[in-house]
């Protein structure tokens, strides 16, 4: 058995290391700590079936992520990871329009039947919904899921790589170069070191195109910038929801008083990663409007992520083109925290030759490429 090498370690990287590496293959995971990881700034709302994206492809691929959660979190349990960032505090989706309610409510339970973990979904007047979450204003209602969760995607990650480590992974932190002899890849090497692979993994993100460049290949990963917020609540806060405002954008309640806002979601070439002002104001005032009870909140940072986004909005995974020992996922954009671990999984089965547990021909690596 050749070893599996898998370059980029946020959530879909330390995924994919982790199954490998319960799968028994011999693992080296490499990332270079990059500045503005997707994972690395992300907290993320795990409850897709609310959602109006009509694309029957990214809806059959987030399903299958918040499904599988269930399972990881049991599965990292038996490892000893605990700490996960995960928690199953339900959400509610706020709206002043009950029309718009009635058919939130409608969408959710017709999706229930074929995704059962959505559980209960409930109506919630105004003071319903202000006392599941104090700091709202007392204008809206909401449709409640049960069954939805947040995570935190370092947390996530974290216990990923621990659990893959236990397995006999190996990570490693520095800039990778694919090696290609005849045209083949045969490896990469980190710090001028070579480390031969029968398999290649790229989950790279938005930095994926530097790496593929040698080869001829031009990925079309763009990524946009998203800021997030987190302020520090005296209230205990543990088991609040999920917020989903009728806007682009969310509130998280962890423990420990933790509420996290955002994000934006910025169109930018250039990517420069430092925080705006534009943009944490752009963040708390459309978080204000909603909660105006986080007026009372300290600041505590602000965290600045890429997300990473392919042709069409759609996440990709499959064989590089003309290059068989190259797998290649990306196009998480926002929904890389309920995709990742589940795609990861699916990359770890292509690469151990099992079954992978959706249709392939939906998510086409080719339409991510076109030559230099």
């Amino acid at each position: 058995m050749g070893k599996v090498i898998i370059i980029g370690g946020g959530i879909l990287g330390a995924s994919t290391a982790f199954h490998l590496a319960k799968g028994g293959k011999d693992v080296l995971l490499i990332d270079r700590k990059e500045k503005g990881q997707a994972t690395d700034a992300a907290a993320g709302i795990i409850c897709p079936w609310i959602s109006q994206r009509r694309n029957k492809a990214w809806y059959a691929l987030a399903k299958g992520g918040a499904a599988y959660y269930a399972d990881l979190i049991e599965q990292l349990k038996e490892e000893g990871e605990t700490e996960t960032g995960y928690r199953k505090v339900g959400a509610i989706s706020l709206h002043k329009e009950a029309l718009k309610l009635e058919k939130m409510e409608e969408r959710t339970l017709e999706r229930r039947l074929d995704a059962p973990e959505i559980g209960k979904v409930l109506r919630l007047d105004a003071n319903e919904t202000k006392a599941a979450f104090p700091p709202l204003s007392a204008d809206f209602s909401s449709v409640h899921v049960e069954g939805a969760a947040r995570v935190d995607g370092r947390a996530l990650r974290d216990a990923l790589l621990r659990a893959a480590k236990k397995n006999g992974a190996v990570v490693k932190y520095g800039s990778a170069k694919l090696s290609v002899h005849g045209e083949k890849v045969d490896g990469v090497t980190v710090d001028d070191k070579f480390h031969h692979a029968s398999k290649v993994i790229i989950t790279a993100g938005a930095w994926a195109g530097e790496l593929l460049k040698p080869l001829g290949l031009d990925p079309q990963v763009t990524g946009q910038k998203a800021q997030i917020i987190h302020l520090k609540l005296g209230q205990k806060t543990s088991d609040w929801p999920v917020v989903m405002p009728p806007t682009d954008q969310y509130i998280l309640a962890f423990d420990e008083g933790k509420i996290v806002i955002g994000a934006t979601h910025e169109d930018d070439e250039k990517l420069e990663l430092n925080p705006t002002a534009g943009g944490m104001h752009e963040v708390f005032q459309k978080a204000l409007e909603v909660a105006p009870g986080l007026n009372e909140a300290m600041f505590d940072e602000v965290r600045v992520g890429v997300r990473p986004f392919t042709p069409g909005f759609l996440p990709v995974i499959g064989e590089v083109p003309g290059h068989p020992q190259l797998l290649f996922a990306n196009g998480l954009g926002a929904s890389g925290l309920t995709v990742g671990p589940f795609l990861g999984k699916q990359l770890a089965n292509m690469a151990l030759d099992k079954e992978v547990e959706i249709d392939l021909s939906l998510y086409p690596v080719e339409k991510a490429f076109k030559p230099l």
